[in-house]
């Protein structure tokens, strides 16, 4: 059996995988994007109640394996509160609580070292302060932020094969499963290899590409 035909037989599996794979990404970039992006506004200088606590998060999770994590909240938090949570909830809050501080911390620093000359200059042309925060200290910390950002949803894309191992139904469980039936993982694990090569590559050019026309020194421009 080659690819197409491994594929073509077990379609449904791979579908079924595919979609549980999709579905948690989804959660977990839009929970990282928006409330990582609120969190690291609030954390910025104007509110150090936020920014210490959520300083101190992100540097404890960087310490944190994922797996760690991940088992902690699925047994040991679980048995502690005595309550049982569905598997792909538990996957969904492990990614996006580190989707979420990685993303503010991100934005967090984007927003400190945005240079005051810029704000300066603003305020002594008369530039209402609406006008610019939209047209000048908005674009100026996206430009600063989008190749990090993306570079950290394609970690996270990568990451969801760990929820296989608190037995959620995701693709690469599935292809464990159907591996373990025809012991075919040459051509089962090159579509899986495909499937991520598909949509990581482009969000890392995407990514890449930002980083080289924006990230520059803009203090001295």
């Amino acid at each position: 059996m080659d690819i197409f035909e491994i594929l073509s037989e077990y379609r449904e599996g791979f579908l079924s995988g595919l979609a549980i794979t999709i579905k948690l990404c989804v959660i977990v970039w839009l929970s990282g994007l928006v409330l990582g992006s609120v969190l690291g506004v609030l954390g910025t200088k104007w509110n150090r109640f936020i920014g210490l606590p959520s300083r101190i998060a992100t540097f404890m999770l960087s310490g944190t394996p994922i797996l760690v994590f991940l088992f902690w909240l699925h047994y040991p938090l679980q048995e502690i509160l005595r309550i049982r949570i569905d598997p792909f909830v538990t996957a969904s809050v492990a990614l996006s609580t580190i989707n979420i501080f990685s993303v503010s911390e991100i934005v967090r620093s984007s927003i400190a070292d945005l240079p005051t000359q810029y704000i300066e200059a603003a305020k002594v042309c008369g530039v209402p302060t609406r006008d610019r925060l939209i047209r000048i200290e908005l674009p100026l910390i996206f430009r600063h932020v989008i190749g990090p950002v993306l570079f950290i949803q394609v970690n996270v894309l990568h990451m969801t094969l760990f929820a296989s191992l608190i037995s959620v139904e995701e693709i690469f469980r599935v292809c464990q499963r159907i591996n373990a039936q025809i012991y075919r993982p040459i051509e089962i694990y090159t579509a899986l290899a495909l499937f991520f090569l598909t949509v990581s590559l482009p969000l890392n050019a995407l990514a890449i590409a930002f980083k080289k026309k924006f990230a520059r020194d803009i203090s001295e421009k």
